[in-house]
């Protein structure tokens, strides 16, 4: 209902006409800012996807570092007998 006589009524065509301003409007807005939509998103992982390859991920970085000591040990294992052979050969160590 029109409250004000000097209003016109507004049809279907002037409807659509500003649905399709307010569309270009938001679409120039969405450029302009560089808003992220839904399809920005949609290549990225699921919240599920992304906990269980961190799960995955910080399961090998605690074998790793649970394996480092071991390696370190072997290593020092390896110098000293390196060391013992060249001592008995009469080679000049580095």
């Amino acid at each position: 209902m029109c409250k004000n006589k000097r209003m016109g009524k507004l049809d279907d065509s002037d409807l659509k006409a500003i649905k399709g301003l307010i569309e270009v409007t938001v679409d120039e807005v969405i450029e302009k800012r560089e808003l992220v939509t839904k399809s920005d998103l949609s290549h990225l992982p699921t919240k599920d996807d992304f906990y269980e390859k961190m799960d995955e991920i910080m399961g090998e970085l605690k074998a790793i570092r649970e394996e480092q000591p071991l390696q370190g040990h072997r290593l020092s294992n390896h110098e000293d007998r390196i060391h013992k052979i060249e001592t008995h050969l009469r080679m000049p160590s580095d």
